[in-house]
C-alpha cells in the first residue's frame, strides 16, 4: 500500500506545473477575471494580478532591465509580443452561436408562418360570415340565457361591425 502512495507522489510530482497554472487580472470594466489560459494582448500588464511563473512577465522583465533608445533596435522579445496576433475569438463559441441564432431564426419564422395560416383561416371565415350576414336572411344566436333567438337590427350591425373588422385585420395582403 505504501508503494502505491510512493508512485502516485512521483506521478503528481512528474506532472508539468502549468497544469495547475492560474491566471488572474482586471478587465476593462474593472472584474476579476480568473482563468487558465493568459488574457489577451490588450490587458497591459498591471492589469494583471497573478500569473504562473516564467509566463508573460518576463519577457517585458528583461526588457525594463536593458535600456533601449530610439537608436537601438527592439529586442526580439517585443518582436516576438508584437507579431503574435491578438487573441482571437473562440470559433467554436461563435459557431455555436450561428447555429443558436439560426434556430432562433427558424423558431421565429416558423411562428410566423403559424400566424399568417391562423389569420387566413380567420380570414375566410370572416369572409363567409358576411357574406351570410348580407343575405338578409333572418339569424339565430344564443342569448346570455343559453336561448336560441332571431337577431333583431342592432345585434345584427354589431356583429356585422365585429365582422368587418375580422376581415381589416386578417384579410391583408
Amino acid at each position: 500500500m505504501k508503494i502505491h502512495h510512493t508512485l502516485l507522489l512521483a506521478l503528481v510530482c512528474t506532472l508539468p506545473s502549468g497544469a495547475w497554472a492560474q491566471w488572474q487580472w482586471l478587465d476593462k470594466d474593472g472584474r476579476k477575471v480568473f482563468s487558465d489560459r493568459p488574457p489577451p494582448f490588450d490587458v497591459p500588464e498591471k492589469s494583471i494580478l497573478k500569473q504562473p511563473s516564467g509566463s508573460r512577465s518576463a519577457a517585458p522583465a528583461a526588457e525594463a532591465a536593458t535600456p533601449t533608445t530610439p537608436t537601438t533596435p527592439p529586442t526580439q522579445a517585443t518582436t516576438a509580443s508584437a507579431a503574435r496576433p491578438p487573441a482571437g475569438k473562440d470559433k467554436e463559441l461563435e459557431q455555436r452561436k450561428a447555429r443558436a441564432d439560426a434556430d432562433e431564426a427558424a423558431k421565429k419564422k416558423a411562428e410566423e408562418e403559424k400566424n399568417a395560416k391562423i389569420r387566413a383561416e380567420n380570414c375566410t371565415r370572416a369572409r363567409s360570415a358576411k357574406t351570410s350576414f348580407e343575405s338578409g336572411r333572418p339569424m339565430r344566436h344564443a342569448n346570455a340565457q343559453g336561448e336560441v333567438v332571431f337577431m333583431d337590427e342592432t345585434t345584427r350591425s354589431a356583429e356585422t361591425r365585429r365582422i368587418q373588422e375580422i376581415i381589416d385585420a386578417d384579410c391583408k395582403r
